[in-house]
């Protein structure tokens, strides 16, 4: 069932969905999904396509009787939130907690229904809501529901991290470098900022915004793959307009090419 995160192994909610989260697959797979026409024969599943979906055979008396021991070490890991477990995935420091109030708000979620296939599944889970249906979903099924999960996650943090309360968690972000650095060398490590070259979902990943030199380049690698629409075109220049304190002044140097310790005219 997707919503369970560990066993006695301390395994985690990935692994139960049958292996460590290959994003690039995942996302693959849903991008076909997002494509397919009204006629193809694999549709989206909307709430009222919950009493139809297909029939899998249970778990085992034998698998569901697992060892009280097993059991009680999940504790643990049922007791933390599908977000902080979402947020605290390597590749995932870019994101901040987005308050489950904010998302239970349905008019903060206004749209989202018809940018995320299996919209409701994946709001369920992001709010561990248990759904009836989850044990006879196929394993490609949970697949796409975990990846739904992180796409609607992200489309409703790239507004989240726009009001008072999300502007001050990723503060608390900047002021830690948790964006990273700009690698331009007159900027002196300053702290940059997650920015999107599009507002629109999968048009372009996510690249970071130095205030100092007011340019943007691109985050470690372990960032790559985020969608810089999660993040938005809006939010660094918010943030630092609310934030005029965290604005640095522009850098008062500049590279000066030389040859032979002669600078290199301009034609």
């Amino acid at each position: 069932m997707y919503k369970e995160r560990g066993g006695a192994g301390g395994s985690s909610r990935s692994e139960i969905l049958g292996g460590a989260i290959d994003r690039k697959r995942i996302n693959d797979a849903l991008n076909k999904k997002l494509e397919k026409s009204s006629t193809s024969t694999s549709r989206v599943f909307s709430s009222k396509d919950k009493t139809q979906l297909p029939n899998v055979e249970s778990e085992t008396d034998s698998e569901e009787g697992s060892d009280v021991s097993g059991s009680e070490g999940d504790d643990d890991d049922d007791d933390t939130s599908w977000i902080s477990w979402f947020c605290n995935l390597r590749g995932n420091d870019f994101f901040c907690e987005v308050d489950e109030d904010y998302i239970q708000d349905d008019f903060n979620l206004c749209g989202l229904s018809g940018q995320v296939p299996y919209y409701e599944y994946a709001l369920d889970l992001i709010l561990d809501v248990e759904s009836s249906n989850s044990e006879m979903f196929t394993e490609e099924q949970n697949e796409l529901v975990e990846s739904a999960a992180e796409m609607l996650y992200g489309l409703i943090h790239v507004r989240y991290i726009l009001t008072t309360k999300g502007l001050a968690a990723m503060s608390e972000k900047y002021k830690k470098c948790d964006f990273g650095r700009c690698p331009r060398v007159f900027c002196c490590g300053q702290s940059c900022l997650p920015v999107g070259q599009s507002d629109i979902p999968r048009s372009s990943t996510v690249k970071i915004y130095c205030p100092k030199c007011q340019d943007i380049s691109y985050p470690r690698s372990k960032f790559e793959d985020i969608d810089g629409a999660y993040f938005g075109t809006t939010f660094p220049h918010l943030f630092l307009m609310t934030n005029g304190n965290l604005k640095p002044q522009k850098p008062t140097q500049n590279y000066v090419p030389r040859i032979f310790g002669f600078k290199v005219h301009k034609p």
